[in-house]
């Protein structure tokens, strides 16, 4: 999308009329990118009503001359009072949520639009959410504009790189508190409650806007010749909120990419709220960063991987006030480009600021490996998405923009180097600071400032989906190294794939017990990477052609190799080049090549000395997977005895620390079948058995209920009318409600179902916490018949539902399937809907071949140890 001129547009044969539809559609936001700039937004709330919001609305902009009519934005119920440079327009014009403005109204050059409006307030589908805390009885109230949900807040011209500076009067009832994009500048007593008024914003785009009113708690940190930075959260729950460590986190975030970067903090102030039933991880609001509360907020010891994951989003949504809000995609196809390098610098903050955290190892088990996992699948995509309507934007939302991003931005940093690839971001955050950016700008700008020519690195990896399957090639000749070379392929065949091969530097690693490893740099040329310097070594025990997980692609071990860490994986030190190693082997059982049981088995040998916790999760979850996805039950069912006997070892192993204690328990919750595991689950409930000394608080509890609840314990009912007696915290209702989701129970799924779409109170947040206890996969048979109905909503989802809503809905209704049937109602629903939204069909796609994986390797036969 470029900057066009008016008169581009019209040779093109775009026109203000001629491009509404519902949504935004490309068409449009090119027309308007040509017509107007130097937006203003003087916006005015009343916040006083229960479910509704009045507002009023002074637009400033420049248009430029004989650029036609222009269309304005807005879906809320109710428009009145508009005029365009003081003269009257009706708004019963309105049409798929736009109208158009005259030409005849409009002028060139300054021009004034003002109207009121009135907008929804509600629990879900809304741009306005509340809240109702049931501890306290208060309400809380705060906005979600992303990607386009702008208009159904206010009266606007909604796409990314129409930026505009906001100024926002919010009334809100006496004792409440507002925080919005800008610094307040004022606050006075009036009719009803207290009026807030705020600063103008610097310039910033409209689905960045935010605003966010209610009694909330505040904490401030204000260090002398530094700005202030507060943290606001529900008054129930202050006593657990640890808010100097949080400001902390967020405020050495802002120091080192301040330096880093050597880009001042872009903006005026910034504020954080804990926002209860938050969708997301987080939002980086512009001044006001939203963070979902029940990720910031720990209600039992936390472990490393929680810590580490909270302070890893704080890094993302910090990063974004560079990558995002100050330089922003032109439009939601380039949504990588903030994404991406937001997860990126927030690896590269972690690891320079806890360097005892194995940043890059958690970057490798978060980040990259759900980005192989999808990417290797039919629905994979490129990273630039085409979108012509805004309309799909939520689609795009995923681990290809979330994880493969990051991930192909560390390569270009390794491809190009450090000192260039510091340099080109640096000119690429100056040039287009509070402005709009494309790849092309970007890769531009790296390429420029590192003297590498990234063309054919921008047509590999930002316009081709998929990714490269990289094999090894040893050749012995006299027991030494004859030639040792990687050949890449692609991972998966893709219709209309690009072809040609992934550009890629990657460090091979030849290990000894013996001596001392060797690595070597290798680059391709082409499909293939000769190892110079290989030739003439010592035969090594393994080979690992991506030592320090630099590259990006399926690397898979070659026989020598995995038979060497099958045996050995326990003895390597290095914690990244540990994880590789075990993910390598995982890679090779859903290559099926290697069988779940010979993983399981391998696991439960090495699990004893395996300290790292964020290795430990990992494995422990393939395990689990493994157990219960992978194999059929005849076959997963004796191998359940050692697997619980190991969990319950490793909770009860005094020598481990919490952390490792606390994620084998809660394997044991997720897995527990046997009476044995089941027992120590009831002794933990009544007090009876101890983690660590000490009894287990509430999320443990619920979790265990839940559990007990999806295997039909005789006794699950009376736990859970018990635990809901015994909980008092302000959690209990929500908790309850995902538990009581497990109950396998058809009319109980049904009403769920039901309540899903019709319960207009019911908060979103809470529905997606509750569909992997619905769908259960020991519950596959009881579920199967909610499949083809799930599928059947997905239309209405995407219309209705926040962006990350409708990728989980699919992941856990076919995610929760584990047989042919499944598959078969799949396939069928695909062929019967071939007009099925694009990007709604890749991400069915993406679920089902997983689908199809689980089938194939639960029916499959696979070779002896000697034949791997």
């Amino acid at each position: 999308m470029g900057l066009w001129t008016a008169a581009q547009a019209r040779a093109a044969g775009l026109s203000a009329e001629g491009a509404i539809e519902r949504g935004i559609s490309l068409d449009l936001a090119r027309v308007r990118a040509a017509q107007i700039f130097g937006l203003r937004y003087d916006l005015s709330f009343n916040l006083t009503a229960a479910d509704t919001a009045a507002g009023a609305v002074v637009i400033r902009f420049d248009r430029a001359g004989d650029s036609g009519d222009l269309v304005l934005d807005f879906r809320g119920p109710t428009l009145a009072d508009l005029t365009v440079n003081g003269r009257p327009l009706p708004a019963a014009g309105r049409v798929d949520g736009h109208l158009v403005l005259p030409a005849a109204l409009l002028k060139t050059g300054a021009n004034i639009v003002s109207a009121r409006f009135a907008t929804p307030i509600a629990a879900s589908g809304a741009a306005i959410i509340r809240y109702h805390d049931d501890k306290d009885g208060q309400a809380y109230l705060y906005t979600l504009l992303v990607p386009s949900d702008a208009n159904l807040l206010f009266p606007c011209f909604d796409q990314p790189d129409l930026k505009a500076r906001f100024r926002w009067t919010i009334t809100a009832p006496t004792g409440w508190t507002v925080i919005a994009n800008g610094p307040l500048d004022g606050q006075q007593p009036t009719t009803g409650g207290t009026r807030w008024r705020f600063a103008e914003t610097e310039p910033i785009s409209t689905y960045l806007a935010a605003f966010a009113a209610a009694p909330w708690t505040r904490w401030t940190s204000a260090p002398a010749g530094e700005r202030p930075i507060s943290l606001y959260a529900r008054a129930s729950r202050r006593a657990e909120v640890d808010a100097e460590a949080q400001i902390a986190t967020n405020r050495a975030a802002v120091r080192w990419l301040s330096d880093w970067f050597e880009v001042p903090f872009p903006f005026a102030k910034l504020d954080l709220v804990l926002a209860p039933a938050f969708p997301f991880g987080g939002m980086e609001h512009v001044g006001a960063v939203f963070y979902n509360k029940d990720r910031f907020i720990f209600r039992e010891p936390p472990t490393l991987p929680q810590r580490v994951g909270r302070d890893a989003t704080i890094y993302h949504e910090i990063s974004h006030q560079w990558f995002g809000d100050d330089v922003t995609m032109r439009w939601f196809d380039d949504l990588w480009l903030k994404e991406g390098f937001s997860t990126y610098m927030a690896a590269r903050i972690q690891a320079e600021l806890q360097p005892d955290s194995n940043a890059w190892t958690t970057f490798l088990l978060s980040t990259k490996t759900p980005a192989y996992r999808a990417d290797a699948t039919s629905g994979t995509q490129a990273l630039w998405q085409p979108l012509d309507n805004l309309n799909a934007a939520k689609s795009n939302y995923g681990p290809i923009v979330y994880n493969k991003a990051p991930a192909v931005i560390k390569q270009l940093a390794f491809l190009v180097g450090e000192a260039g690839f510091r340099r080109g971001l640096q000119r690429f955050l100056i040039d287009h600071a509070y402005g709009n950016a494309t790849w092309q700008d970007l890769l531009g700008a790296v390429g420029s400032a590192s003297g590498v020519d990234l063309t054919d690195f921008g047509r590999q990896y930002m316009l081709r989906a998929g990714l490269p399957r990289v094999d090894t090639q040893l050749r012995i000749a006299g027991g030494r190294i004859g030639s040792l070379t990687l050949v890449q392929r692609p991972a998966r065949s893709l219709p209309g794939d690009r072809a040609g091969a992934w550009p890629m530097k990657v460090r091979v690693r030849l290990g000894y017990k013996t001596r001392p490893d060797v690595v070597l740099d290798a680059a391709f040329s082409g499909t293939t990477a000769i190892v110079a310097g290989a030739a003439g070594l010592p035969v090594p025990d393994y080979v690992w052609p991506n030592d320090d997980d630099q590259g990006y692609g399926l690397f898979l071990p070659d026989g020598r190799t995995l038979a060497w860490i099958v045996a050995n994986v326990g003895t390597v030190e290095d914690p990244l080049l540990r994880a590789m190693l075990w993910s390598a082997v995982w890679d090779t059982v859903r290559d099926v090549r290697f069988s779940p049981a010979r993983y399981i088995a391998m696991l439960l040998d090495h699990l004893p000395a395996e300290t790292d916790e964020q290795i430990s999760r990992t494995i422990l979850s393939r395990g689990a997977a493994a157990l219960d996805v992978y194999l059929p039950d005849d076959a997963a069912a004796p191998l359940r005895p050692r697997w619980e006997r190991a969990l319950l070892a490793r909770i009860d192993d005094a020598t481990l620390g919490y952390g490792l204690r606390k994620d084998a328990l809660d394997r044991l919750v997720a897995t527990a079948r046997t009476p044995l595991a089941l027992a120590r689950l009831r002794d933990l409930l009544a007090g009876r058995a101890m983690l660590v000394g000490t009894a287990i608080r509430q999320p443990t509890r619920w979790a265990i209920v839940r559990r007990l609840i999806a295997v039909a314990a005789p006794d699950a009912a009376a736990l859970y009318a018990t635990e809901q007696r015994l909980d008092q915290t302000s959690e209990t209702v929500k908790d309850a409600f995902v538990a009581r989701a497990a109950t396998p129970d058809r009319a109980v799924k049904a009403a769920y179902f039901a309540r899903y779409f019709d319960d207009a109170a019911l908060n979103e947040a809470w529905v997606s916490e509750s569909l992997g206890a619905f769908n259960t996969v020991e519950q596959a048979e009881l579920t199967l018949p909610f499949l083809r109905p799930a599928l059947d909503r997905l239309e209405w989802i995407r219309q209705n539902r926040r962006i990350f809503f409708l990728p989980a809905w699919i992941d856990a209704f076919i995610g929760g399937q584990r047989d042919a049937a499944a598959l078969d109602v799949v396939d069928r629903f695909l062929d019967a809907r071939p007009a099925l939204p694009l990007d709604v069909r890749r991400k069915v796609l993406t679920a089902r071949d997983e689908l199809a994986l689980t089938v194939h390797i639960r029916a499959a036969t696979f070779p002896t140890s000697a034949e791997v």
